[in-house]
């Protein structure tokens, strides 16, 4: 049986005081958050100051020196590749320049994570369905981020931006309780990453998933904070600063050295006063 959706306010990721470092240097330094279902996390900061490896640490993709690391409740600190195999099926991961596979159609791409996983293999196929119903997902999917006519062609047949949208349709084939962006808009045009940003939005509203996304746009975060996906329209719009807003929780991290240099909401990061968190608060690419 697949997992059941994650609960409202349901913790999703916890890091307690965790550093890891390469050769000396401090990759994470004395990390510590809280990730809950619904909820994002917007990492800002500059190149080498441990964006992507707070993403790599969250999977138990890579090990911490110090510190615990918790993922769907459970300690994954030091959980061997075996043990953390089940718990990765349950979340999804963009990576940058969306890592697709150069020889593999756009369909076979999509469809990877379900046949390579047992438990998500077991999962799309119920009732020995068998491959129908691995195709039937794959199609789903590339529905919600608009490419349906693209299931035979290869990714060098596609635009940068398209070839993103095929990206975010692996990461979401598996209906994941979490889903890491690593840089989802880096090097496209501000409308095709703001395309990119409302699939993002739709997701979180549809199926209350925990998001957390590096980026080195400023206007992503922003967006992110400030608008919702109306499934009855099919279209963002802005969300008020009542209750609605508050139900939403987009929080915004920069790092510096490791270090969570800042974690706050948008206003707070908007009254910061230190000056290398502020270079970031720029409405284009830093």
């Amino acid at each position: 049986m697949p997992p059941e959706p994650e609960s409202p306010r349901r913790e999703v990721v916890r890091f307690e005081e965790v550093s890891l470092h390469f050769g000396g240097t401090p990759a994470l330094d004395r990390v510590s958050f809280e990730l809950s279902a619904g909820e994002t996390r917007i990492v800002l900061g500059a190149a080498g100051s441990g964006k992507t490896t707070l993403l790599k640490a969250a999977l138990g993709l890579i090990k911490p020196d110090s510190g615990r690391i918790f993922l769907f409740g459970a300690e994954i600190t030091d959980m061997t590749e075996q043990e953390l195999f089940d718990l990765r099926a349950r979340a999804g991961i963009l990576f940058q320049e969306g890592a697709l596979f150069d020889s593999l159609t756009i369909e076979e791409n999509v469809a990877y994570p379900l046949l390579n996983q047992p438990a998500l293999r077991e999962a799309a196929h119920p009732n020995g369905a068998g491959q129908p119903a691995v195709a039937q997902r794959v199609r789903e999917t590339l529905h919600f981020v608009e490419l349906d006519q693209t299931l035979e062609k290869l990714p060098s047949e596609l635009s940068g931006g398209m070839r993103r949208r095929v990206g975010i349709a692996r990461a979401l084939v598996t209906e994941p309780a979490l889903l890491l962006y690593d840089s989802p808009t880096a090097g496209l045009d501000p409308i095709t990453a703001n395309t990119i940003i409302s699939l993002i939005l739709k997701e979180r509203e549809l199926r209350n998933t925990a998001t957390i996304l590096v980026t080195h746009r400023y206007l992503d975060g922003h967006l992110i904070a400030n608008f919702r996906y109306n499934p009855s329209s099919g279209a963002l719009e802005r969300t008020s600063r009542t209750a609605e807003a508050a139900s939403v929780t987009t929080k915004f991290f920069v790092m510096k050295e490791g270090q969570l240099a800042f974690q706050g909401s948008e206003a707070e990061l908007q009254a910061a006063s230190d000056p290398y968190v502020r270079k970031f608060l720029r409405h284009g690419s830093s």
